[in-house]
């Protein structure tokens, strides 16, 4: 029997129904859906139930133009423990965005200047994603302190400064452009008299 789930795993994860030759397999794809082998991320993308268990999905097909940010790219920098609730796609403030899909996913709405710095591709899971650079996640943890608690904010702060690659002028430097300069100096100073 044919499964369309294998052609899924050819195409990185996911069957876009504007790439599909025919109709016959447009309608197996369906049909693959109502077995259980396909799960509808958002309308024409479709994908295996164990992409979604992954630890990234195809952020660009499902929000083009997001940014990886917060939990995810704590976890994927190892700068905490804590597994992301969801996935944490950043974007412009000025966009709407209607999302259809079964992932677990939290739009955070930046503003254009925030979104032009400290920002990298990265491959994970097999995918290219936009994410927040190592500096750039640091300082998010910071600016949203008062959300994440301030025990997985020094978390991230104290295993950021125990890493050989950390560059603190360039974290000094994004701190100063979200305006948490004040903020991240404490919590560097109390982590290095620790």
């Amino acid at each position: 029997m044919y499964k369309a789930s294998n052609q899924a795993g050819q195409q990185h994860g996911y069957i876009r129904t504007s790439e599909l030759s025919d109709r016959k397999k447009y309608r197996r794809v369906l049909k693959a859906v109502s077995a259980g082998e396909l799960v509808k991320v958002r309308h024409g993308v479709y994908a295996p139930p164990e992409e979604l268990l992954s630890n990234m999905v195809d952020v660009e097909s499902i929000v083009p133009g997001g940014v990886v940010c917060l939990y995810n790219a704590w976890a994927y920098y190892g700068l905490t423990t804590v597994s992301p609730p969801e996935f944490c796609i950043a974007i412009s403030a000025k966009r709407k965005v209607s999302l259809q899909t079964p992932f677990p996913i939290k739009l955070f709405y930046w503003k254009d200047d925030n979104l032009k710095f400290g920002i990298i591709e990265v491959k994970v899971s097999n995918y290219k994603v936009h994410m927040t650079d190592l500096e750039r996640s640091v300082c998010d943890a910071v600016k949203y302190r008062n959300k994440i608690g301030h025990a997985l904010c020094s978390e991230i702060i104290r295993n950021y400064t125990k890493r050989t690659d950390h560059n603190l002028s360039r974290l000094s430097e994004y701190a100063k452009i979200l305006r948490v300069e004040k903020k991240m100096k404490e919590y560097i100073t109390i982590t290095l008299g620790e």
